[in-house]
């Protein structure tokens, strides 16, 4: 057998052998999907590559053909997370069009609801922000834009309310809607502080308003 013949019998045999491509992609979206599952309740560096491909009822060559590296897998991941949560702050927001002071008591609304679910560990991306190094740049470059992100939202809001200082006031929600996540972490469900956090939300926004009133359509917790 001459050398292309050989190479040639070599090349079919790998595609033989090779899954094909709705079963590769079936096998990338599983273990993508169990990645995510395993890195939001056990965190990033609980999770390795063995544990991810066993829980997949896969392996880790089905792993690297997927996905180059963990590293790789893990940006994929918050990028979902991302994705997920502007999708979660839209469909709060939404019933509220040009009124952002209900909007902003939407959020806290909707983070509540979030937070009575049994699954619920918090944000994803704040955990992730715990999680990873500065020397990790590319993940925390992710995580730091998305906040960065959220922080720029909650300023424009506070701008919108025409707040006295509407840096402080976005800044102020931030700490508030962040601090509630992690103690959902500490106390089951709506029993801890995040319970509180409409209201305080709402003493904030009047106490940066001038001559605020009183309310009585405000949302309740």
């Amino acid at each position: 057998m001459s050398s292309k013949q050989s190479g040639t019998s070599r090349g079919a045999k790998e595609r033989a052998d090779a899954p094909p491509v709705g079963a590769k992609s079936r096998v990338r979206d599983r273990i993508f999907e169990t990645a995510c599952e395993l890195f939001y309740r056990h965190g990033i560096h609980g999770v390795g590559v063995d544990a991810i491909a066993a829980e997949a009822g896969s392996n880790k060559m089905s792993f690297y053909r997927s996905f180059a590296s963990k590293d790789a897998l893990v940006n994929e991941y918050l990028r979902e997370q991302e994705r997920e949560y502007w999708a979660w702050w839209e469909g709060a927001v939404a019933r509220y069009p040009n009124d952002p002071r209900r909007q902003i008591e939407a959020l806290f609304v909707a983070q509540l609801e979030l937070a009575n679910a049994k699954t619920c560990r918090g944000c994803a991306l704040s955990n992730a922000a715990v999680e990873i190094s500065d020397d990790e740049d590319a993940l925390s470059t992710l995580v730091r834009a998305h906040k960065d992100k959220v922080r720029r939202r909650l300023h424009a809001m506070a701008r919108a309310l025409q707040a006295r200082d509407p840096q402080s006031l976005g800044d102020a929600l931030m700490l508030l809607m962040d601090g509630g996540y992690f103690t959902r972490l500490v106390f089951p469900r709506s029993s801890g502080p995040i319970a509180a956090a409409l209201h305080a939300a709402q003493a904030l926004i009047d106490a940066h308003l001038p001559g605020e009133s009183s309310r009585k359509d405000r949302p309740q917790s």
